[in-house]
């Protein structure tokens, strides 16, 4: 029998993107400064950056190992409708995941 375990950012009231958000408007609603201020800590984490190919630098430690452990289990990411059709748009060449979809 496989595992499955949801791995999701969203603030304790709640928040993960507006309703009515799209890319054709990346301001709505201040969407993008208040996701970067929720997912900044995981962007800090050197695992995250070398997997996005953000540059080299980045905190090392416990959090750092434990991104790394949650990713390197990862078989396959289910994306909402929403994050589907924007990433469709907006990844590179190579997606920021590296697992089928």
């Amino acid at each position: 029998m496989s595992k499955v375990f949801v791995n999701i950012g969203l603030s304790l009231d709640g928040y993960m993107a507006p309703e009515g958000m799209a890319m054709e408007n990346p301001g709505y609603k201040n969407w993008g400064a208040k996701w970067g201020a929720l997912m900044g800590w995981l962007l800090n984490q050197q695992y995250m950056r070398q997997n996005l190919k953000l540059g080299p630098g980045g905190e090392t430690g416990p959090v750092n190992d434990l991104v790394r452990s949650t990713t390197e289990r990862i078989g396959a990411n289910i994306m909402g409708k929403r994050m589907f059709d924007q990433g469709e748009r907006a990844w590179p060449e190579e997606a920021p995941f590296h697992t089928p979809v």
